[in-house]
């Protein structure tokens, strides 16, 4: 009888972390989207005049506010989804944990990226492919999450399987695209901030309907 009883007393257990894992991401996320402010400065005692120093940092600025906007639209789309959750398993955790080890990375990948858009040279291409390989490995670890509820049933209600799967796939969206964007970067980088700009802007409005209106946060 006892071991019949330990899987249902490990899933409460596991279900009981919910707030748990959605605390640790806020922090994580937090912390991330105040690192990338780091990368802004100017000097007062530096060549020329405050005017011609923004201007020679615009690939920083416009960096800073495109991934701003990403880690942003990562923390509300975040929440939005375990908001949906009745628990979560082991699996949940460890892809939770994956999602932030890519995120984290952001910070990272616009220095590096903001950088050589200023210096140009063959290792722009560098810098584009390390900003690119940080969204797609976000893009995939949060519909890897979405597949894992839907396919564990650990959602608070069950959607059919066709809205499952149109679910999944408009969640997905950003794994086909994100590597498009950055082969067009290659070529492109300013585009390719406006191409990003643009995914971010549609997943500020995405809704992925996975629960009834009237049952959703």
């Amino acid at each position: 009888m006892a071991a019949a009883e330990e899987p249902v007393l490990s899933r409460r257990a596991y279900g009981g972390s919910k707030g748990r894992l959605e605390a640790f991401s806020d922090g994580v996320l937090a912390v991330v989207i105040t690192l990338l402010a780091l990368d802004l400065h100017v000097q007062a005692d530096g060549p020329g005049s405050l005017a011609p120093q923004l201007r020679h940092e615009w690939p920083s600025f416009a960096a800073f506010a495109l991934s701003f906007f990403v880690v942003g639209v990562i923390w509300v789309n975040h929440h939005a989804l375990f908001a949906l959750v009745a628990r979560v398993d082991r699996t949940v955790v460890f892809l939770n944990l994956l999602l932030l080890m890519w995120v984290t990375t952001i910070p990272f990948s616009t220095s590096a990226l903001a950088d050589y858009l200023r210096t140009g040279g063959l290792d722009t291409h560098l810098a584009v492919l390390l900003y690119g390989i940080s969204n797609e490995g976000m893009a995939l670890s949060f519909t890897l999450i979405l597949r894992h509820l839907l396919r564990r049933q650990l959602l608070r209600w069950s959607p059919g399987a066709g809205e499952a799967r149109g679910s999944l796939r408009r969640f997905g969206l950003g794994t086909a695209l994100y590597p498009v964007i950055t082969l067009v970067g290659f070529f492109a980088p300013v585009v390719m901030l406006l191409l990003y700009a643009a995914q971010t802007g549609f997943y500020m409005v995405e809704q992925t309907p996975i629960l009834p209106p009237s049952t959703s946060d």
